[in-house]
C-alpha cells in the first residue's frame, strides 16, 4: 500500500483494500486521512434511477466534509451521467 505522505491530496485512486474500489488521500483543514469508498464489483453509476436513488438515500446534497466516504462516493462514483459501462447488480429488478 502507498504510504500517506506519497499520495496527493485529494485525487482518487484504485484502492488496495479488499472489497472497495477506490481510495483517496483526503486533505481538508490541515487534517489528512486515507478513505477507501465504493463496493468492487458493483457497477457504479450504471442509469439515472440507479443515480437518483443512491443520492438520496446517502444525502449526497449534505456531504460537504472530504473527510468522510460518503463525500467522495457521492462526488466520484455517483455524479454526473457519466456512468459505468457494467450493467446492474442481477438482483437488482424494476427500474434500474
Amino acid at each position: 500500500m502507498p504510504s500517506k505522505k506519497d499520495m496527493p491530496c485529494n485525487k482518487p485512486r484504485r484502492s488496495t483494500a479488499k472489497g472497495k474500489k477506490m481510495m483517496v488521500k483526503a486533505c481538508e483543514g490541515g487534517k489528512e486521512k486515507i478513505i477507501h469508498f465504493g463496493a468492487k464489483g458493483y457497477g457504479h453509476n450504471y442509469s439515472a434511477a440507479a443515480r437518483k436513488s443512491f443520492k438520496a438515500r446517502h444525502k449526497c446534497d449534505t456531504a460537504k466534509s472530504k473527510l468522510t466516504a460518503r463525500y467522495w462516493a457521492c462526488k466520484k462514483l455517483w455524479a454526473g451521467s457519466g456512468g459505468s459501462t457494467k450493467s446492474s447488480p442481477k438482483g437488482r429488478k424494476g427500474k434500474y
